[in-house]
Parts: C-alpha cells; structure tokens; sequence
C-alpha cells in the first residue's frame, strides 16, 4: 500500500529562498542534463532542492527512468514526495551529482556543510565522475574562509580532544554549532557534532590534516574534486 498522494502537496523549503530567481536558472540548466537512466548524486541546500523541484518535472513529463542518491533526509523526503526513485551507494554507484556550496574559490575549491550532510556528501562527490557545483554569484570567494568556517564533524565523546587539536593547528574560533529547531547542539544524521572553525589560512593540506586528527569524521573542505560550477 502507498502513502496517500497528497503528501507531495507538502514539498517545501522551510525557510525564504535568497536570490531565488537565479537559482532557479540554475536549476534549469542542471534539469537539462538528465539523461534517461541516470543515476544521479543529490546534494544538500536550496539551489539542489529547486533543481530536484525541475528534474521533476522533467521525470514526469517524459517518463524519464531515474534514480537519486541523497546527501540527507531532507533531500530525500523531498525525492519520495516528489516520487523520484531513491537508492543509496551501497547498491548504486552515481553516474554523477549536483549540490550547493557555501563557498568556492578561483581554484573550484569548496567550503560546504551548512546543511550538516558533509560527510555523506563527500561520499558521494567522491565516486561520482563529476559533480555539478549550483552556486549564484554571492558564494564566490577569493580566499576560501572568507565568509564561512570550515566545518569539522567529529564524534561527540572526542569533542574536547578535537578542539585541543585544532588549537594547536593555529585555529583562530571554534564553535560548537547549535540548532534551531531543538535546544542544544546539532546532531548530525551519523549521530555526530559539528564544530564551526575558522583558520588564519587554507591551504591544499588542511582537509588532510584535520582528518588525522583522532575523532574528526569528515571536514566541509572539498579540495581536488572533479567538480563544474554551475552559475548564471
């Protein structure tokens, strides 16, 4: 038996989209490229959300055979709502993905991991033989850290041990982050935290460094990846 249809009555961003327009251009453009058979990354954000929102569309319109891999449950909610087939990594491999970003710098490095799906999103930017980075023009940087920390998911009991680390790496802040739709801290969907770091400088080393830190799981650095910047 199937859930009552009008669930996807309910596909929605929960907060204001900003910059909207352009990011529905964006979304079209990435609707394009849908292939019949396609197995296809999602990532987290609000530009992924309105381009899934377009490929759709386009899924049903011309009865196109797709499946999507999704970085969170969000984006997978919003998959079966709008029901698009999901499947994971363990039986599909990506034939490759889009997602957001919080920053990307003129070497297409990236800072990501506002939505917390940094880990899983990695994963999958990581077998995909490209990734469509959707970005409008504010996320542009010169020097990656500029607006954003480097999020670092870590286990919680190591979150004192990591910190001490990560001070002694030179970093400058650290913050736990906090959420908003519960008292204390974010819970990642690994069951993780996330501590919020902000670096004097980033370099092609960092991301590696942290991850030899005993405790930290993933980091939001996405250096080195085969990746296209989708943008207006």
């Amino acid at each position: 038996m199937k859930w009552p249809a009008d669930i996807a009555q309910r596909v929605e961003w929960n907060n204001e989209i900003i910059n909207r327009a352009a990011k529905e251009q964006i979304a079209q453009k990435i609707a394009q490229k849908v292939k019949d058979g396609d197995v296809i990354g999602v990532g987290t954000g609000s530009t992924s959300y309105l381009s899934t929102l377009a490929i759709a569309e386009r899924i049903k319109n011309e009865n196109l055979r797709v499946q999507v891999i999704p970085a969170a449950y969000e984006i997978e909610l919003t998959c079966l709502e709008l029901g698009i087939p999901v499947t994971t990594l363990k039986d599909m491999k990506p034939d490759w993905g889009y997602d957001g970003a919080d920053e990307v710098n003129d070497q297409n490095w990236l800072i990501k991991g506002r939505g917390g799906g940094l880990f899983k999103e990695k994963m999958i930017m990581s077998c995909s033989e490209k990734t469509y980075i959707l970005v409008d023009s504010s996320k542009f940087v010169k020097d990656l850290g500029e607006n954003f920390a480097v999020p670092v998911e870590c286990v919680p009991e190591s979150i004192n041990m990591v910190r001490e680390q990560l001070g002694n790496m030179g970093a400058t802040s650290m913050v736990l982050r906090l959420a908003q739709g519960k008292d204390g801290p974010v819970i990642t969907e690994h069951g993780n935290l996330i501590l919020d770091v902000r670096f004097p400088v980033i370099d092609a080393d960092l991301d590696k460094k942290l991850k030899n830190i005993v405790g930290v799981v993933e980091t939001g650095l996405f250096i080195g990846y085969n990746i296209e910047v989708i943008t207006t």
